[in-house]
């Protein structure tokens, strides 16, 4: 597998996209890159700079502060996984709640943001062997990539997905608030008028609803292998 490819992993919130994405990158020796969580350190941001304010996103402070924020990953040598950092500050756990979770489409959508950090990306896999996943991934930072995907399963599933997860790392939420978050976020993903989510023409559709991480994983690690050979 000499072949050097862009795997874009597009898909609505909380599909595992993440997962399946470092499992296929430790597979093939590539270098994994998470955009979510690039806009959750922005939201995380905003959120410990005060531009939140009645409930309300602070737009404008926001986008003048943009070219404050500085992120990078950096591979926590004891578990082998690229963690989040702003500002050199490791915030790989704090930009994982629920509280993040529920500004991080909101943040998504501010044009500025994204032009900043859509730039990053496409600098990120100048030298290929990357596979990627986020919400345009496909569509808009690597329209050319030689093989994509598009994960999708019901929002219930979803949110219990993802409920479990929280309540695993011990945070007090409830599955209606979950569920709701999950479903807010789809519609502003959907229906924002920057690069919303949407399926690539050319992605494969992977439906996880009743598929294990081991087969979901399994069978995209294939498809993956078809292309590269």
């Amino acid at each position: 597998m000499n072949t050097k490819i862009i795997i874009a992993i597009d898909g609505h919130s909380s599909t595992g996209k993440s997962t399946v994405a470092k499992q296929l990158a430790k597979a093939l020796g590539y270098t994994y890159v998470d955009t979510g969580a690039m806009y959750r350190a922005v939201a995380w941001y905003a959120m410990q700079k005060g531009m939140i304010v009645n409930n309300e996103l602070v737009v404008d402070e926001l986008k003048k502060s943009l070219s404050e924020i500085s992120i990078r990953f950096k591979q926590n040598k004891e578990t082998g996984i690229a963690e989040v950092y702003v500002n050199e500050q490791n915030v790989e756990n704090q930009i994982r709640t629920l509280e993040v979770s529920q500004w991080v489409s909101k943040v998504a959508a501010i044009s500025e943001v994204r032009s900043k950090l859509v730039e990053q990306q496409q600098q990120m896999g100048q030298a290929k062997a990357l596979v990627m996943d986020g919400r345009d991934i496909g569509t808009v930072v690597f329209p050319n990539a030689e093989l994509k995907f598009f994960m999708t399963a019901p929002a219930s599933v979803r949110a219990e997905r993802r409920y479990n997860e929280l309540k695993s790392k011990a945070e007090k939420v409830t599955f209606d608030e979950v569920l709701k978050n999950v479903i807010e976020r789809d519609r502003i993903d959907t229906t924002r008028k920057d690069s919303p989510l949407i399926k690539a023409d050319d992605a494969i559709v992977i439906d996880n609803s009743t598929l294990s991480r081991t087969e979901q994983f399994e069978k995209i690690l294939e498809l993956a292998a078809k292309v590269i050979s």
